[in-house]
């Protein structure tokens, strides 16, 4: 990924007032590109879109609403689209399957749709997750070629999203030499994310409380990884696509296999870097069903994309636990998630980083 690049590039960032969404806007910014956003208000209080100093009314658009999505995307007249904008909670989306369906199945359909006439788009990456695989729990990392499942349906719907970009792909944008490609990326960790039901928000919320934390699933192996590894990996895919749209296609971004870890492995360290905090660990069996192995192998981003992590989980939970304390200090939100940009910028030119312990 070149940071030159970005500059004065027309970006669309769906679902850009979320966390991941709002990391990838500051990012783009700070690169000189042109961003517009399409997403729903902030779900969380506080959030960090509002600590960045977005506005809140800025692209505030609900993608299920097809003419809405017409009419942003057309004023926006995006080179290239981020397609962030989900209903990203498993136990969510066992309360509200429909609604699940209509924002990560018709949504995807609605902006796509809505691209076909933008004559200047060059590129969309639309991230899914590592979720979307036919998961046997067979302990293997799975690659972009394997079956497409999904037992819940957020994971379905996800599943079912891949399936609609590459229909789209093959038959709108193929011929318009227009890369549509699919990003799917494990479990992202970073400062500034409250949003509820996830596992570091979680705890920071108990934990500030003087609460204990409780912990459904404490032997699930998850590929964790700091929210700007994906982003990264998703700013690089974009900028192949724009010069060799036939590389459109699925690429994982995850960890290094080793990487991979336990919820109660990343909670101790977190709990660590933290300076205290309480936790119980469940015994595996709360709750609605979730895979309790997931693992990514990103060999084909590696490849084709030249696509490496940079930082090692206890790197990652360190600088998620520190960008939680600083903000905690009164350290402005903006100036804790630049710090961490500028860091993985200059890690991009070094050996990948870990912390021992």
């Amino acid at each position: 990924m070149t940071h030159a690049f970005w500059k004065g590039k027309r970006v669309l960032v769906t679902g850009h007032t979320g966390f991941k969404g709002s990391w990838l806007t500051l990012w783009l910014r700070e690169m000189g590109a042109e961003v517009s956003g399409l997403s729903l208000p902030p779900l969380s209080n506080p959030a960090l879109h509002h600590l960045l100093g977005n506005a809140a009314d800025e692209g505030i658009v609900d993608i299920c609403d097809r003419h809405a999505v017409n009419h942003q995307v057309l004023r926006a007249k995006p080179e290239i689209v981020f397609h962030l904008a989900a209903q990203a909670l498993v136990r969510a989306s066992y309360r509200d399957p429909l609604g699940t369906y209509d924002v990560n199945v018709m949504g995807t359909a609605n902006l796509l749709d809505a691209l076909r006439v933008v004559p200047d788009l060059r590129a969309v990456v639309v991230v899914t997750t590592d979720k979307v695989y036919h998961n046997p729990e067979s302990g293997l990392a799975f690659i972009e070629s394997d079956p497409l499942g999904g037992h819940d349906p957020y994971s379905a719907s996800k599943a079912a999203a891949e399936i609609v970009a590459a229909s789209y792909r093959a038959s709108f944008f193929a011929t318009r030499r227009v890369g549509i490609a699919t990003a799917r990326a494990g479990n992202v960790i970073g400062g500034g994310d409250w949003a509820e039901d996830r596992l570091i928000p979680d705890a920071v919320r108990a934990w500030q409380r003087g609460e204990t934390l409780q912990v459904r699933r404490p032997k699930a192996i998850r590929p964790w990884q700091h929210v700007l590894e994906p982003l990264g990996g998703y700013l690089g895919l974009a900028q192949r696509l724009w010069h060799a749209p036939d590389a459109a296609d699925s690429y994982n971004f995850g960890p290094d296999h080793g990487e991979a870890a336990s919820v109660g492995a990343v909670l101790r360290q977190a709990q660590r870097h933290y300076g205290g905090g309480e936790m119980v660990l469940g015994d595996g069996s709360e709750g609605p069903h979730e895979a309790g192995y997931l693992v990514l192998d990103s060999g084909k981003a590696r490849a084709e994309l030249g696509y490496r992590p940079r930082w090692g989980l206890s790197e990652t939970v360190m600088r998620t636990m520190r960008w939680y304390r600083g903000h905690e200090d009164g350290r402005p939100a903006r100036d804790l998630c630049l710090a961490d940009i500028h860091d993985f910028a200059q890690a991009q030119q070094q050996p990948m980083m870990r912390v021992v312990g």
